[in-house]
């Protein structure tokens, strides 16, 4: 009998059950008793790799069961547990224990306290079991991960281990410390006092010689909003989110900041998550979006360089310690990899908005050059074949095959669910790039260039797209999704269209026509916005790009209802991610699952989505923003 296909091949590990702490570029993934290995994603990590892959704690020989889980914040989360067999007699727990961890940029700490209220002294072994590994990341996501042999050294005052690029340190005072087949045990032979407690303590610190990003260093890089009065599953949403973005903060190789896309398999620097995280974070401050420019800016394409997928003028995508593999998919993308249609598009943008929000001309004038050059990209390689729209084709064979942020690689598609093929010019890009040539005109023009060109360029732009990119159905017109190769408009309805609003590219009667089907039921779950609307034959309430809900997705549209004139929309749509927010315990993930609101008290999480994730975080100010809040400066 051949195996189910489900367990055949490797498959990405589930996140939604476990608990993370995290202080980028660390984090900790565990079961909710604070345990590791019982998980493909436990353990330890720095800089895109797992230093360890397994922890067990025993007190006198037993694991201690499970009471709560207290997560204090990103960083912090205590673990507290019963410990019966040391018990008097009767139904009450005498003796408890507390494991706190805290994630630090280069590491761990664990402490561990015993505490019981006997009227005797209790005499036993503290054991922390460690399982040492080595492994890259992007192999623990592709689910292909086995337990490394890793030679471990004991010292006088813990252990080490590393390879070429990466040396882990743990020491642990007042402790024996052995070598077993996976890894270290330390072994604490502890005296509790009647009445009282007992403290032991683990430190592991890591670091990565290849790393490309690190931990930022300064105070957080915003303030903090005026949350009077707010809605209370807003103000709490809000209050997690900054926590979970302060520890996201992270620089690539100098001062300027940018925020880690997401845990676990992006903590580094993705353009469009970056740009896009800035934006939302704008009602807060401008420090931190033009920190975001200045190191995407620095890092701005200069040449054709084909398996990069570089061209000048061009914002990168994101960029890694080495090539990035994703196995069974025949994707590689090289360490610094500009594949994406929008991130120049956005990087305009978030330049224009953070001018508009207060930055000075003296601000914004260091970035003249780049912002001619990303205008230029969008004018020429952004558009190869020069019918005045943006597209994407990567012609390595082994690219993203999809470059907007739906980046899957069956996100596109006909309503009938054929995908489709050819070079895509995807909606929400020309509203992107129109923005972006309208915005940056302006600005050129205040800083002594010509704007003229841009807007003429704009103009056509807009021509073109009231001419080919809107279709019809039963229910009335609406915008494609994409144009194919054969620039035939791709007509599945899709959430893409929330992102053509507040970009100006749409006249008043096409504002309403968006306006009306987002809040629709094809689109609108009750708990968000739809990828794909459920009228298209490939949608699946699961499926990452067809049917799911995403939070910075939603927030978007909502962000565009408000600005376009139409707040009773935004509200509704709002609503919906403020139903959601509680049942992800204030945290949102990257997606969750589209089911209607009408059909389940809740959503469902998307198993495999990633928490925190910075623009599903930054939603939130987003959300305050557009409900007509007045954010604190």
């Amino acid at each position: 009998m051949s195996p189910h296909p489900s367990t055949a091949a490797p498959v990405q590990p589930f996140l939604h059950d476990a608990v993370v702490a995290l202080r980028a570029p660390a984090q900790a993934w565990s079961r909710p008793d604070g345990s590791m290995g019982g998980a493909a994603i436990d353990g330890i990590s720095v800089s895109d790799v797992r230093v360890v892959r397994g922890l067990r704690l025993t007190v006198a020989g037993i694991p201690g069961e499970h009471v709560g889980t207290l997560v204090d914040s990103a960083s912090k989360v205590r673990f507290a547990t019963a410990h019966r067999t040391l018990d008097a007699a009767g139904a009450d727990p005498d003796v408890r224990g507390t494991l706190t961890r805290l994630v630090r940029p280069d590491g761990c700490r664990h402490e561990f306290e015993l505490a019981t209220r006997l009227d005797r002294d209790l005499d036993v072994d503290v054991v922390l079991e460690l399982d040492a590994d080595l492994t890259d990341l992007q192999v623990v996501k592709a689910g292909t991960a086995v337990p490394l042999a890793v030679l471990v050294d004991v010292t006088e005052t813990g252990a080490r281990w590393g390879d070429e690029h990466v040396e882990v340190e743990v020491t642990a005072p007042d402790a024996i410390v052995t070598r077993t087949d996976e890894g270290i045990r330390v072994i604490w032979r502890v005296v509790v006092p009647a009445r009282g407690t007992a403290r032991v303590a683990c430190e592991l610190r890591a670091v990565d010689r290849a790393a490309v990003v690190s931990a930022a260093a300064d105070e957080t890089p915003w303030s903090a909003p005026e949350l009077a009065g707010v809605d209370d599953r807003l103000a709490r949403w809000v209050r997690r989110a900054l926590d979970d973005l302060d520890a996201l903060r992270l620089t690539a190789g100098d001062r300027h900041e940018f925020l880690a896309a997401g845990a676990p398999w992006f903590f580094t620097l993705f353009g469009r998550d970056a740009i896009w995280t800035a934006r939302f974070l704008l009602p807060l401050g401008t420090r931190l979006p033009l920190d975001t420019l200045r190191v995407l800016a620095a890092r701005q394409g200069g040449r054709d360089d084909l398996p990069s997928a570089e061209q000048p003028g061009k914002i990168l995508h994101e960029l890694r310690r080495g090539t990035y593999a994703i196995p069974g998919e025949g994707v590689t993308l090289s360490p610094t990899y500009y594949g994406t249609v929008d991130a120049t598009a956005l990087w305009i943008r978030l330049l224009v908005d953070v001018r508009r929000a207060g930055a000075s001309l003296e601000e914004v004038a260091p970035f003249r050059t780049a912002l001619e050059a990303a205008l230029g990209w969008m004018r020429d390689s952004g558009d190869p074949d020069r019918d005045g729209l943006l597209e994407y084709f990567d012609t390595t064979g082994h690219g993203l095959s999809n470059q907007g942020w739906k980046d899957s690689g069956d996100s596109v598609q006909w309503r009938d669910g054929r995908l489709a093929e050819g070079a895509l010019a995807l909606c929400e890009v020309q509203a992107y790039a129109y923005a972006a040539a309208v915005g940056g005109a302006e600005l050129l023009d205040e800083l002594g260039g010509d704007g003229e060109p841009w807007r003429a360029w704009a103009a056509q732009l807009a021509e073109r797209f009231r001419a080919s990119f809107w279709v019809e159905d039963e229910l009335g017109r609406y915008p494609a999704v994409a144009l194919d190769g054969a620039k035939r408009p791709v007509d599945a309805l899709t959430s893409n269209i929330g992102h053509l609003l507040g970009t100006g590219l749409l006249d008043e009667d096409e504002r309403r026509l968006v306006a009306d089907r987002l809040v629709s039921p094809e689109l609108s779950s009750g708990f968000g916005l739809r990828t794909m609307a459920t009228s298209a034959a490939g949608y699946w309430p699961l499926a990452y790009h067809g049917g799911s809900v995403w939070t910075h997705d939603t927030a978007i549209a909502i962000a565009g209802l408000a600005a376009d004139g139409f707040p009773d929309h935004a509200a509704e749509l709002a609503e919906g991610l403020l139903r959601a927010v509680a049942a992800f315990e204030f945290r949102m993930p990257e997606l969750y699952s589209g089911d209607p609101a009408s059909a389940v008290p809740a959503p469902l999480p998307y198993p495999a989505a990633c928490r925190p994730q910075a623009w599903s975080a930054a939603a939130a100010i987003a959300v305050l923003d557009a409900l007509g809040r007045s954010p604190g400066r």
